[in-house]
């Protein structure tokens, strides 16, 4: 690695380092003036609140650090060109290309280190502050395990009125099988007081309570204390991970998710969005990069205040193509996989054009 090289990624990392603090100490300030009020209401410890913005800050840092990286290369390379180090550069014979490589490697390293922290840390991080939310401030989140309704399967409905974590039982258990060719009528229902799940085998074990059959001609209860259920295709994590919200959930429980969503002939669109946008927003950090990169190597006037305009502009613009694709994405108009990375791809193809358009 050349001098050079060395130089240009210690200031980068720098400027992303004190822009990423920056970033979220005002995010956070501004969101602690928002709910200063429910805190007060709520008599809530100045050791909770530190706790719920200590938990909160990874939503914010992932959200912050494509604006972070962009800040960082326009304005070190911007600060370069007017020092007119970018000039000697030139000069000695290096090219926009080898002059961008250390600041596209860089930002690729931090791009899959995003892909990880939105992944795993940010969704552990937002179960805890959601926990707080519920437990400190009273938000109106339904409880986990309480009022539990979803399809096991394309003709299977299951409604459970509390589950039990810890005992890994569910009371107050509804399952309804409907006709393969007619949703609308009802082949059997089992109504039990409670079903246990029973880890050795793998089933369900019913407890005290009737199934019923029906058909055109007639209708058959059988009552029992003990069932044992053989076709359920839900676990106890399945029933816990159902009360999660999206980003609450990490990778791989986002991708099974997916897999229940489609085997229970649900619509995953919106899971898939977010399972693709894990991937495609950190990776934002390189585009944006490529992007707006060559537009600072050449000496400017408006110096620091240009390159923190054209920071905000950069990332509001992008930020509109993210929403408006997600908007379509979610109606159905585009595919999930595309609307995760439209506005990436958009940015992409605008910085392939300029990038050969820039003096050399």
């Amino acid at each position: 690695m050349k001098i050079i090289d060395r130089y240009l990624i210690k200031q980068f990392l720098q400027t992303i380092f004190f822009g990423l603090l920056a970033f979220t100490l005002i995010f956070v300030v501004i969101d602690m003036i928002e709910n200063i009020d429910d805190f007060i209401d709520q008599n809530v410890s100045s050791d909770i609140i530190f706790h719920y913005y200590l938990v909160f800050s990874p939503e914010i840092i992932k959200l912050m650090i494509p604006v972070a990286v962009l800040f960082a290369a326009l304005f070190t390379a911007g600060k370069m060109a007017n020092l007119s180090e970018t000039t000697a550069i030139k000069a000695s014979g290096v090219s926009l290309y080898r002059y961008m490589t250390p600041f596209l490697i860089t930002t690729f390293i931090i791009c899959i280190f995003s892909i990880y922290f939105a992944g795993y840390v940010v969704p552990e991080a937002n179960q805890t502050k959601v926990n707080i939310e519920m437990n400190y401030l009273h938000k109106g989140y339904i409880f986990a395990g309480t009022n539990i309704f979803f399809q096991d399967s394309k003709t299977r409905i299951v409604s459970i009125s509390f589950f039990d974590v810890n005992a890994n039982q569910a009371n107050q258990v509804s399952i309804q099988d409907f006709e393969t060719n007619d949703l609308t009528k009802m082949n059997s229902r089992i109504d039990a007081v409670r079903i246990i799940y029973d880890s050795t085998t793998g089933n369900w074990i019913a407890k005290n309570g009737v199934e019923r059959y029906f058909s055109e001609y007639r209708q058959s209860a059988n009552y029992f204390e003990t069932l044992s259920l053989t076709n359920l295709n839900f676990t106890p994590s399945d029933l816990q991970s159902k009360q999660q919200k999206p980003e609450e959930m990490d990778l791989a429980n986002l991708k099974e998710l997916i897999k229940n969503q489609e085997r229970a002939g649900n619509d995953p669109t919106r899971t898939l969005i977010e399972y693709y946008s894990r991937f495609s927003f950190p990776m934002a950090s390189l585009i944006c990069v490529v992007f707006g990169l060559p537009i600072s190597t050449n000496k400017r006037r408006g110096g620091l205040a240009v390159q923190v305009g054209v920071s905000i502009l950069v990332t509001f613009i992008y930020l509109a193509f993210l929403k408006i694709s997600q908007a379509f994405g979610k109606n159905g108009a585009l595919d999930p996989l595309l609307t995760a990375w439209f506005a990436n791809l958009i940015f992409l193809s605008a910085a392939l054009i300029n990038l050969p358009r820039v003096r050399q």
